[in-house]
C-alpha cells in the first residue's frame, strides 16, 4: 500500500509537468490545428536558459529560492521569445498550405533547436544545483518532499491561471473565437494573426516554467531532454483530447501516474522480465489505444472548423 501511495504522489508530480507541456500543444492545436512538435525542445531551452542564468547567480550568496526564480524569470522571455519566432519565421508562412508541410516544418524546428542547443550548451549533461527545499514530508508510510509539493502547487496555480484568461478575458474570448472561425473573427475585429503569435508565447511561456521544474525535479538538463518529453505530453494532449485544455490537464495527470505506476509494479508484474526504465513503453502503449478505441480523447476533440 505504501508503494502504490508514492507512486501516485510521484505520478502526480510527473503528471503536473506533463500537463503543462500538453497545454502548448492543445492551445496551438485548437487555433491551428498544427501540431506543433517543437514545443519538446522549448521546454529544453526553458532548462538549459534558467540553468545558465542560476549558474552565474549561484556566487552571488542570494537565498536558493531566489536564485532559482531569477533563472525562471530570466528563462520565460527567452522561450516565448522563440516561440514567437518560430510562429513567425517557421509557421506563418505555410498557414495555408497543404497540412502535410507545417507538420514536416514542425519536424525540422524540433531538429535546428536541438542541434543549436548542442552547439551552444554542449552534449554533456547539466546539474541543477541544490537550491531549493528537499524536506520530507510523510503520508502514510509514502514521502513528498517540499520540491514535489511547489511543483504541483505551481502547476495547478498556473492551469487554474490559463483557465480564466481563456474563460473569463477578452483576449481569450478572441482567442476562443478565432478557434473557432478564423475568418468569422477577423470579420468581427479580432486580430487572429496576433492571437495566434500570443498563443506560442503563452505556451512558450508555460514551456519554461515546464523545463525549470523538470530541471529541478531530476537535478539535471541536458540538450536533448525535450525529445521525449514532447512526445509523452503530445500523448497526454491527445489522451485528454487535443485541442480541449481541461482535456490537456487530465490527461497529463493520468499519463503522469500510469507511468509511475508501471514504473513502480512493472517489475513485479513481469516477473522481474521487464525493469522500471521500461515505462516509457507505456505513454505510447496508452497512445495506440486511445487512438484505437476513443480517437477523441476522453473529454472530447475540439477542432476548429475551417472557413
Amino acid at each position: 500500500m505504501d508503494i502504490l501511495i508514492q507512486q501516485i504522489i510521484n505520478g502526480l508530480v510527473l503528471g503536473s509537468i506533463y500537463a503543462l507541456v500538453a497545454l502548448g500543444y492543445t492551445m496551438v492545436y485548437g487555433i491551428l490545428g498544427l501540431i506543433n512538435f517543437a514545443h519538446g525542445e522549448v521546454v529544453m531551452i526553458g532548462a538549459l536558459s534558467a540553468l545558465t542564468a542560476i549558474g552565474l547567480l549561484v556566487p552571488s550568496g542570494l537565498p536558493g529560492p531566489v536564485v532559482v526564480l531569477a533563472g525562471l524569470l530570466i528563462a520565460i522571455p527567452v522561450c516565448m521569445a522563440v516561440g514567437f519566432t518560430i510562429e513567425r519565421i517557421a509557421y506563418r508562412p505555410l498557414r495555408n498550405a497543404p497540412r502535410l508541410a507545417p507538420l514536416i516544418t514542425a519536424i525540422g524546428v524540433s531538429i535546428v533547436l536541438q542541434q543549436l542547443a548542442m552547439m551552444g550548451w554542449g552534449r554533456n549533461y547539466h546539474t541543477f544545483p541544490a537550491l531549493l527545499p528537499v524536506t520530507a514530508h510523510k503520508i502514510g508510510g509514502a514521502a513528498i518532499t517540499d520540491l514535489q509539493i511547489i511543483i504541483v502547487l505551481t502547476a495547478a496555480l498556473l492551469m487554474a491561471a490559463l483557465v480564466w484568461l481563456v474563460t473569463r478575458t477578452r483576449l481569450g474570448r478572441a482567442m476562443r473565437a478565432s478557434a473557432e472561425n478564423p475568418a468569422v473573427a477577423r470579420l468581427m475585429g479580432v486580430d487572429v494573426d496576433r492571437v495566434i503569435s500570443f498563443t506560442f508565447v503563452l505556451g512558450s511561456g508555460l514551456a519554461a516554467v515546464a523545463g525549470v521544474m523538470v530541471a529541478a525535479n531530476y537535478s539535471i538538463a541536458h540538450y536533448a531532454m525535450g525529445f521525449m518529453l514532447g512526445l509523452k505530453a503530445f500523448t497526454a494532449a491527445v489522451l485528454g483530447g487535443i485541442g480541449n485544455l481541461g482535456g490537456a490537464m487530465l490527461g497529463g495527470l493520468l499519463l503522469g501516474i500510469i507511468e509511475s505506476l508501471a514504473a513502480g509494479y512493472i517489475g513485479d508484474l513481469t516477473g522481474g522480465f521487464l525493469g522500471s526504465h521500461y515505462k516509457d513503453v507505456f505513454a505510447f502503449f496508452v497512445l495506440i489505444l486511445v487512438l484505437v478505441f476513443r480517437p477523441s480523447g476522453l473529454m472530447g476533440e475540439k477542432v476548429a472548423e475551417r472557413a
